[in-house]
């Protein structure tokens, strides 16, 4: 059996039991629970509540909710950054923010390589992976750079499709990091700021940025077909 084969196994393996456990582990189902909630709040408070429940452990569970959403994309990352930095201050909110976005770039990337489309498309969407793909072919070898640096363009679908490609890990990781690390020290300052209106204001403002960006990649899809 081929290297390529015994990674192949293990990957299903651990997505398997991964799903398993939500179903035989009471505690692990509930843990589950309770992330998709505060994910689907969208209100960055309740993830900074959430995680700082943990106490001495907040910094490992955040790091594992950044990974969680980078498998189960498109769950919103900018949650975790602002709630990290709310609660451990900017600099060493962004560090953890930073370091765990490409642990998650990096699982999402060989999830693709070694499972392939199939298996990517059922964690993300035929749809998202297709407008990548075009992204790709548009701006060559230097796709990864530029779409870490604009905030509209998913960063899992990215990892994904990078994955699909004949693309090599570490010129992927590299542009990543690079190409993340000021959003994230952006994302991180404010964060570290808000309370109050100020935090509704941000929040708001982020969530109608972000459906401005859906709508524009929506309607460059739909033309693109339409040609």
């Amino acid at each position: 059996m081929t290297k390529n084969s015994w990674a192949k196994i293990l990957v299903i393996a651990a997505l398997a039991l991964s799903v398993a456990a939500y179903f035989v582990f009471p505690a692990y189902k509930n843990f589950i629970d309770m992330t998709l909630s505060a994910f689907a709040s969208g209100d960055f408070q309740a993830m900074r509540d959430f995680i700082a429940d943990y106490g001495v452990y907040a910094a490992a569970i955040s790091f594992f909710l950044m990974i969680f959403q980078s498998v189960a994309a498109p769950l919103p990352a900018f949650i975790i950054t602002l709630a990290n930095a709310n609660l451990f201050g900017w600099l060493k909110g962004a560090a953890l923010s930073w370091s765990s976005a490409m642990a998650g770039a990096a699982l999402c990337f060989y999830i693709a390589k070694i499972l392939g489309r199939d298996v990517a498309e059922k964690l993300t969407s035929k749809a998202g992976l297709d407008s990548i793909d075009k992204f790709f072919e548009r701006y060559g070898t230097h796709s990864i750079l530029i779409a870490r640096l604009l905030p509209f363009i998913s960063f899992d679908l990215v990892s994904y499709a990078a994955g699909l490609t004949s693309m090599k890990f570490w010129p992927f990781f590299i542009a990543t990091g690079v190409g993340q690390l000021p959003a994230t020290l952006v994302y991180s300052y404010v964060g570290g700021m808000l309370t109050g209106g100020a935090q509704l204001l941000m929040t708001g403002l982020l969530i109608l940025f972000a459906l401005s960006a859906l709508v524009v990649m929506l309607r460059k899809i739909y033309r693109e077909r339409n040609k």
